[in-house]
């Protein structure tokens, strides 16, 4: 009996969605790093791109997160989510558009207290004109261009 329950257990772990087994992540990132290793508190600190640095790191939501100190880590760990890029450190404008281009944290912005990245210059420059429109056109995309 007890054989049959585990068997029964193990196959329906086996058929749950992949959503409902492990979290998906849903960060850009190169070489496992998010934002290419860039302090992401440090933006809102008043510093804007900062490398961080390897002995002050942590793993959180699939990527590596860098930091310059071990005050911008503790900061992160005590609410990730209220520095974590928008649109998972995606470009801000590609979403708009409905399509995926990694975010430059050299090309950034911070509206209403949220980071948003961008790809280019020249998105940056529409971006900053037309912020608005763009943001809730990109809000209307997100998560769901992660599927296409």
């Amino acid at each position: 009996m007890l054989r049959q329950v585990l068997a029964a257990l193990a196959l329906s772990l086996c058929l749950a969605p992949l959503s409902a087994r492990a979290e998906v992540s849903i960060f850009s990132e190169r070489n496992g790093l998010a934002l290419d290793g860039y302090d992401v508190v440090a933006f809102f600190e008043g510093q804007g791109a900062v490398e961080g640095r390897q002995e002050f790191a942590l793993m959180w939501k699939g990527v590596v997160w860098r930091f310059v100190s071990s005050g911008n880590q503790a900061q992160f760990e005590a609410n990730p989510r209220a520095y974590a890029p928008v649109f998972g450190g995606y470009c801000a404008y590609a979403m708009s558009q409905g399509y995926l281009a990694p975010g430059d944290p050299h090309l950034w912005r911070i509206d209403n207290g949220e980071l948003f990245l961008l790809n280019n210059a020249s998105v940056q420059v529409i971006w900053q004109d037309e912020a608005r429109e763009l943001m809730q056109a990109a809000r209307g995309n997100w998560p769901a261009v992660l599927r296409d």
